[in-house]
């Protein structure tokens, strides 16, 4: 800058401060100007197909372990089963089978996960038979007969009870006998859903330590729970089902037969379908 600007614009600050001016505000140039979109050219470009989602990896059908990890590849393409069960059956030998039992048994007889049904009980009812049968037997629930004596079937049920196992051509040492519930309901009432929920690890318990080759629900109580269904006895008869590694067959409760003497012909039809699974003909002589 020369000396003559120099001077100038002194002078003309001097003006300014006099005038009163003290401080000044920078203004930031102004941007460059806009042209208008009409007057942009642009290349002309070939229309763009848009992409096609993407598909969803399929979930397995079952993980063993916690998230949605994949399984590992199988060599065949057989479908995965996926297990009803939420326990895994032992493979125990005659003697820890016996010692599990008596273990569970204890452990059964202080629960008190049932409010009423421990203040109004007389004992618990655990189960009975052998432990390492190949038929393991499922009710309802104890009566007054088995909360008095603690042994499951013990009255005028459990007495045609005896009757189907002798037709059978067996005995009821043969067999491991239990119930759904271990407490008896107050006035033989049906359990209640928070019964069945609390006493399942004692029946889960028992089914894994017999780890038996056949499971008989007596009577709906029993399947429905046993099996998570809705389906009337009627609708489950006729086949087998699994829990675990057992085949389960669902018939008629023997307290039903009491009042419906004609239900026999088909608790027995129910047997001999069991029976001839096993390779036992029961109408042979």
């Amino acid at each position: 800058m020369s000396d003559d600007w120099r001077w100038a614009a002194i002078q003309l600050l001097e003006s300014w401060k006099r005038g009163g001016v003290s401080t000044w505000q920078r203004i930031a140039p102004a941007p460059p100007p806009v042209r208008p979109a009409a007057e942009v050219s642009v290349a002309p470009t070939r229309p763009v197909a848009p992409a096609a989602p993407r598909a969803a990896a399929p979930r397995p059908l079952f993980s063993p372990s916690v998230g949605d990890e994949p399984l590992p590849r199988r060599a065949t393409a057989a479908p995965i089963a996926v297990p009803r069960a939420p326990f895994v059956p032992l493979d125990l030998s005659p003697e820890d089978r016996v010692k599990r039992l008596a273990e569970l048994k204890t452990c059964v007889a202080g629960c008190t996960k049932c409010g009423e049904l421990a203040r109004t009980r007389t004992q618990t009812v655990f189960g009975v038979g052998n432990p390492n049968a190949k038929i393991l037997f499922i009710g309802e629930a104890p009566g007054a007969d088995e909360d008095a004596q603690g042994e499951p079937f013990v009255g005028k049920a459990g007495q045609k009870l005896n009757d189907i196992i002798a037709a059978c051509k067996l005995k009821r040492e043969d067999i491991y006998i239990c119930n759904i519930l271990r407490c008896r309901p107050p006035g033989n009432r049906l359990p209640a859903p928070e019964e069945a929920a609390n006493c399942r690890e004692w029946l889960d318990g028992q089914i894994a330590v017999v780890n038996p080759d056949y499971i008989v629900c007596w009577g709906s109580c029993a399947a429905q729970n046993l099996l998570s269904s809705e389906l009337t006895i009627g609708k489950l008869r006729g086949r087998f089902y699994e829990y675990g590694r057992a085949k389960v067959l669902c018939t008629y409760h023997p307290s039903y037969l009491l009042r419906n003497p004609p239900a026999k012909k088909d608790v027995w039809e129910d047997m001999k379908f069991l029976f001839r699974d096993m390779g036992i003909d029961l109408t042979a002589k």
